[in-house]
């Protein structure tokens, strides 16, 4: 047994449950396996999930990915936010392969996470890779944390961005990127 599913068999004990019993004979191991799949992001890097995927373009148009799903843990509690990111850029003679945009997505939220952090982390990556004219990124998630304890709000979703360059410097760029980003997005 895992040092990770032993925890799990002892937190298992000390929620007053009986880790021998059928139901819960596997549960251990199981959680383990579940929790290495949930934080996988920790064992990926930028240069991994971007590859050579960067090509020389002159392409000077906003390139955007929407409706992007992700899934997360919140470092708080280690429940889980769900919901969609929106990535865009400006490109500056370079591209990437548009599959990056998700996969830059998943590397960071497959982590334990506040949904702040992400949404920078995100933008952070892109400028890095790309050194583009501007980057957006919006993120809308339920967080399980506000929805099963707590204030117990169901429908409740949280929102955060991420604007640098363009995005955050023009207008006219900004109003372009939210407008995309929300336009029939639901």
């Amino acid at each position: 047994m895992s040092a990770y599913a032993s925890l799990v068999r002892q937190q298992l004990s000390l929620l007053g449950e009986d880790p021998e019993r059928e139901g819960l004979l596997k549960t251990p191991e199981r959680v383990a396996k579940a929790m290495t799949f949930f934080t996988r992001g920790y064992s990926m890097s930028l240069g991994q999930v971007v590859g050579s995927a960067l090509f020389e373009e002159e392409h000077e148009n906003m390139v955007m990915v929407r409706d992007i799903e992700l899934y997360s843990l919140c470092e708080h509690h280690l429940l889980p936010f769900f919901g969609k990111a929106h990535v865009a850029y400006i490109p500056n003679r370079r591209i990437v392969g548009l599959s990056k945009l998700p996969r830059i997505v998943d590397m960071f939220a497959r982590r334990l996470q506040v949904q702040e952090r992400l949404t920078e982390q995100v933008a952070h990556a892109i400028e890095e890779v790309l050194e583009p004219r501007g980057v957006g990124v919006v993120i809308e998630a339920f967080h399980m944390c506000m929805m099963m304890r707590g204030v117990e709000k169901q429908n409740s979703r949280t929102i955060t961005s991420a604007l640098r360059g363009g995005f955050r410097d023009d207008a006219k760029t900004r109003d372009e990127f939210l407008r995309l980003a929300y336009s029939s997005s639901r």
